[in-house]
């Protein structure tokens, strides 16, 4: 005898869903670098990773809709001949979540090097 759940294709007990998917990113500028792992959430984007800033060194990570429009950011602060480890979340409140990030790696003041990584 065939129960409701099964003549409607009910997941399995136990059954988990699909994790989210993630982009690996890697901006260099000289001997400074930000590499790590982007986690495209439905409201927002987690980023994870390692500054190593050979002189002083930030990254900023900005988060945009399908039409381009800007939804959030975050940075570091200036770091200095270090390697600095992050993990966080940036904004991106729209259905569907962030459709592209924006990784710019620079000096205190001035965006230098700047990649793009769209939502797989």
């Amino acid at each position: 005898m065939l129960t409701a759940g099964t003549l409607l294709g009910a997941p399995a007990a136990g059954a988990q869903t699909a994790p989210y998917p993630s982009t690996p990113f890697d901006v260099t500028l000289g001997a400074s670098s930000v590499r790590g792992t982007l986690t495209w959430y439905d409201r927002s984007v987690g980023a994870g990773g390692k500054l190593r800033a050979v002189d002083c060194n930030r990254v900023r990570f900005s988060t945009y809709d399908a039409s381009g429009n800007e939804l959030g950011t975050w940075s570091t602060s200036t770091q200095c001949k270090v390697t600095y480890q992050f993990r966080t979340v940036i904004p991106s409140d729209v259905p569907g979540g962030a459709a592209s990030v924006r990784i710019c790696l620079g000096d205190a003041n001035t965006a230098l090097k700047c990649e793009w990584y769209n939502r797989p």
